[in-house]
Parts: C-alpha cells; sequence; structure tokens
C-alpha cells in the first residue's frame, strides 16, 4: 500500500465503515452486534467487534442445495490491537466451519520473512500470494464482491500527489507498507467442504483486493483525519446499518490509546 503505518489504520477503518453502508440495505448487509474496546494478554489493548453479515444473495448457487440461502449468515468476531489484528468467521448453520484471518502491518513493500512466526511445518504447508492492488481481476468472485472501476495505473490522489501505480511501484514509493494477511479454513464436509474452502479463498483474495484499492482511491475523503473523528464517525455508522436491516442497538465502547 501507498501509505504510512498511521495512515493506513484510518485508511482501513473508514473503508470498512464505508464499504458497510454501500452494501447494506434493508434484506441484506451487515448488522453490527458489539463495538467496543477490550485489553488482554494476547493482544493487549484494542477494539472489538461482533457483526453478522446478511449476504444471502452472494452465496454461490451450488451452496444453496446444502442450505437455505437465508441460513447462510456469517458470524464475525474481531480483535484490533493495530498493528496486529485476527478475524474469526463463523456460521451457525455449518457449526464446524472456520475462517481465520490474523494480520500483521508492516512499514515495508512485501519481502518481510515469517511475520506470522510459524513453525517449520506450517511453513512447508502454507502458500504464498502477493495481491497487487495495482492489479485487474475478472474473476466470478470480483464480479460478486464488485471490484473497484478506478484504474489505479491513471489514478492520482488530488490532496497527496500519490499515484499512479506504475509497474514496480512497491520499490519507489514512498511510503509504502505492507498488510500480511494468515488465512486459515476449516470446512470438514465430506462431499463440499473442499469446494466451499476453495470458493472461500477465492472470495477472500477478492475481497482483500478490492478493500484495499478502495483504502487508496478514496484517500480525499479520509486524508486529514484523526482516529477519534473516525470512531465517532464508526458509532454513528454502525447504528444507521442496524437501522436499515432492523436490529437492536449495538453496544458501544470507544476508548482512545496511546
Amino acid at each position: 500500500m501507498p501509505l504510512s503505518l498511521e495512515e493506513y489504520q484510518i485508511a482501513q477503518m473508514y473503508m470498512v465503515m464505508k464499504m458497510q453502508q454501500q452494501n447494506t440495505s434493508g434484506r441484506e448487509g451487515v448488522a453490527v452486534l458489539e463495538n467496543r474496546s477490550f485489553e488482554d494478554d494476547a493482544f493487549g489493548k484494542g477494539q472489538y467487534t461482533s457483526k453478522a453479515y446478511h449476504l444471502q444473495s452472494k452465496a454461490p448457487t451450488w451452496l444453496t442445495t446444502f442450505a437455505p440461502a437465508d441460513a447462510l449468515v456469517m458470524q464475525e468476531e474481531a480483535w484490533n490491537a493495530y498493528p496486529r489484528c485476527k478475524t474469526v468467521i463463523q456460521c451457525p448453520y455449518f457449526t464446524k466451519f472456520r475462517l481465520t484471518i490474523e494480520t500483521v502491518h508492516k512499514s515495508d513493500n512485501g519481502q518481510s520473512e515469517n511475520v506470522h512466526g510459524l513453525s517449520k511445518e506450517q511453513l512447508a504447508a502454507r502458500q504464498v500470494e502477493i495481491i497487487d492492488i495495482a492489479s485487474l481481476s475478472t474473476d466470478y468472485w470480483s464480479y460478486i464482491i464488485g471490484g473497484s472501476s478506478v484504474d489505479l495505473s491513471k489514478f492520482k490522489s488530488a490532496r497527496t500527489g500519490r499515484g499512479p501505480l506504475l509497474e514496480g511501484w512497491q520499490n519507489t514509493c514512498d511510503p509504502v507498507m505492507t498488510a500480511y494477511k494468515l488465512v486459515t479454513v476449516d470446512a470438514p464436509y465430506w462431499g463440499f467442504g473442499y469446494r466451499l474452502e476453495q470458493a472461500l479463498l477465492a472470495g477472500e483474495r477478492a475481497l482483500f483486493l478490492q478493500s484495499h484499492q478502495n483504502c487508496f482511491t478514496w484517500i480525499d475523503e479520509w486524508y486529514g483525519m484523526t482516529i477519534q473523528h473516525i470512531r465517532e464517525l464508526e458509532q454513528e455508522s454502525d447504528s444507521l446499518l442496524n437501522e436499515k436491516l432492523g436490529k437492536p442497538t449495538l453496544m458501544t465502547s470507544v476508548e482512545e490509546f496511546d
């Protein structure tokens, strides 16, 4: 990403908030159940969120042969202790299913090795994929999720002067940072488990690309905001999301950390 670590934190929060609003209507979208500060031994201090994703229309047709579309509600728990984050996604209908995303953000151009501290066995099983936000994708999941319409090889920020992102931009851009994501999926279901795992990985890949493209192309909207300002907007947005879906008021607690 052509951002500093501090800028990315703002960009990511703004992007999540805006994309949730864009994808929520009266029947489908995101319900924010809980949004509060937390502190534990594993992460230290951060922000905890619990969300329910009602995105039935985005489920592959073949999956609805195993479950009714209205049962495919995804439940997400996230612990954001930036620059470290962990997200766990589950589906109550498929009780054994679990998708975990562990993220480490670093001020580099993607060349760091084993930032997640994996064992030799885990490293041997790991598959590494580099996602360049300036790349284009036209696969099924990019169509379903909705790819960015902005060509980053031509985009230039009016407020910062950053861009366009031409070939090899990672090696010349300053600032630059990378989000290292460790994605683990477990769907132990005979007959369709592997297919479900591959579909979810492809969906996450498309989501990673689109969301990070949005982080950069929306830079002139969020640039200059503070964490406190974003948190205030986030509370307003969470309440609006729940009103759209007719959900109860969420639990909210915001605390500033140095």
